[in-house]
């Protein structure tokens, strides 16, 4: 018996890798010249000299975070659409560094499977590539992983971890966080990659309308990259705090900006609309034999109606905000003008207040 026979194909391996040398060459921008080897050796390494912004910095410190996609990959399977989810893995971890007011370097991926397809792990990798492009970071390396008899075949799994630098000077810890100050929230895409366990349940049907097309297909929009509108504001108004709105929703989310320090988020949710796919979910979470307009109008009476299922809902999804930044009241409008001119829709969501490191809704 040899490799190939056990269930590893080294061919269809050696295919994946030569893809994944271009797209990683793609990522480079204005690292090129910190970048001192390419995808195939046994570590990427990055000079920190040759970053344009490190020689600005009194003491730059490394940022790091690591995220994975999750049970949304599942979806993407089902509808066979493998190039987005790799984009909702690079941004849930540099969407994380940026909390911290870290400009993101590098990202290294981890893809694993039963059964390796070299066009479909390209295609996942280019997603990964294509959210490095959009934050000007550097897809430095990566591991293909093909374990036959551990995964099923037709599953993988992806997974990275992102590297940025900030000056110490510069970190955004929340500290400068006062009562009175804004909440900022941005508008997020949709679910981005969380909660996709119970979606799958509240939403079994992939091909269901929703607006035009399969909702499969629209719950597969990716995680929206928050990097470069928020390093831009960050060089013109000093921001507070900053929180990423993954896993946990609001409750476990915004409170983490505090840093344990004794302030409340007082939360006015009727400030923004929740999108309409948050109200299909509610409507499915309901238990409620709808779908198409019918399960959005009824899911969103029930989200009106009923506090306990609004509370799963904002213990779980970003319901339409998927980043919140603290500052102060007075720099609102110039922060609100900059980010919608870039394409980011944001509001003024609440207000931090005294209190115990919770979120509030009034």
């Amino acid at each position: 018996m040899n490799y190939r026979e056990a269930g590893v194909n080294i061919e269809e391996g050696y295919r994946a890798v030569d893809t994944y040398r271009e797209l990683a060459a793609g990522t480079l921008g204005s690292l090129r010249g910190a970048v001192l080897n390419g995808i195939g050796s046994f570590a990427g390494m990055l000079s920190l000299k040759n970053i344009p912004a490190f020689p600005a910095m009194e003491d730059p410190v490394l940022v790091c975070g690591t995220d994975g996609v999750g049970t949304k990959l599942d979806i993407a399977f089902t509808m066979q659409k493998y190039d987005t989810v790799g984009i909702d893995c690079t941004a849930m971890c540099v969407n994380d560094i940026l909390c911290h007011g870290a400009r993101p370097l590098f990202f290294l991926d981890y893809l694993a499977c039963g059964k390796l397809d070299a066009g479909i792990a390209a295609e996942l990798v280019k997603g990964v590539a294509a959210g490095c492009r959009e934050t000007d970071c550097v897809l430095l390396g990566g591991e293909t992983a093909e374990m036959p008899g551990f995964y099923d075949e037709g599953k993988y799994d992806l997974a990275g971890f992102a590297v940025g630098i900030v000056d110490r000077n510069r970190i955004v810890n929340g500290a400068a966080i006062r009562e009175g100050d804004a909440l900022l929230g941005l508008a997020s895409s949709g679910p981005h990659s969380n909660g996709f366990s119970l979606i799958r349940k509240a939403i079994p049907v992939l091909e269901e309308d929703f607006g035009g097309m399969p909702i499969g297909r629209a719950l597969l929009e990716p995680t929206r990259l928050y990097v470069k509108p928020v390093l831009e504001l960050l060089e013109k108004l000093p921001l507070h705090g900053m929180a990423h709105i993954t896993g946990g929703g609001f409750y476990e989310n915004i409170p983490r900006m505090f840093a344990g320090r004794r302030f409340d988020a007082v939360i006015q949710n009727k400030r923004w609309t929740i999108p309409p796919i948050f109200n299909r979910i509610a409507c499915g979470a309901a238990g409620l034999d709808k779908t198409g307009a019918d399960a959005e109008s009824a899911g969103a009476e029930f989200l009106a109606a009923d506090s306990a299922l609004r509370g799963m809902m904002f213990n779980t999804f970003n319901m339409g905000i998927g980043f919140v930044i603290a500052l102060d009241r007075a720099d609102l409008p110039r922060a609100v003008e900059l980010l919608d001119n870039r394409g980011f829709p944001a509001w003024e969501i609440g207000t931090v207040t005294a209190g115990s490191g919770k979120v509030r809704f009034e």
